[in-house]
């Protein structure tokens, strides 16, 4: 059986995607961006990581899932300056997990004010 979830993203239904999907125990989450509801977005490389994995948290659990199930993130950052911030905020969600993970700099993000974008998958052991 497979369940998607949409969390709202204008570029979800123009693009024609969906922010995670669950087949069996996997569970996938799409490229997630700091996008906050009112389409502010602000500089700090922190910020915009948690906002990020708000999402992705959010994600999971509409799909019986948690951070603790997370097995693999990619971030995905425009600056090597903002690795620490990034993968401190990460270090603080994903603290039990230690999913593997990459952090990868690119030219840039879909939206010129994004610093990182994540993506993340996991595997859920328990019902849900």
């Amino acid at each position: 059986m497979t369940r998607r979830v949409h969390s709202g993203s204008p570029y979800e239904p123009r693009y024609g995607f969906c922010r995670a999907l669950r087949v069996g125990d996997r569970v996938e989450v799409a490229g997630t961006a700091p996008i906050w509801p009112d389409g502010a977005c602000p500089d700090d490389a922190a910020l915009q990581t948690r906002r990020c994995l708000d999402i992705i948290v959010a994600a999971l659990a509409e799909l019986g899932a948690g951070p603790e199930d997370v097995v693999r993130t990619r971030m995905y950052i425009t600056d090597a300056a903002y690795a620490d911030a990034v993968g401190t905020v990460h270090g603080e969600v994903f603290a039990g997990a230690h999913p593997v993970a990459t952090m990868v700099v690119v030219a840039g993000l879909l939206d010129p004010r994004w610093r990182v974008e994540i993506e993340a998958e996991a595997l859920v052991t328990s019902s849900g």
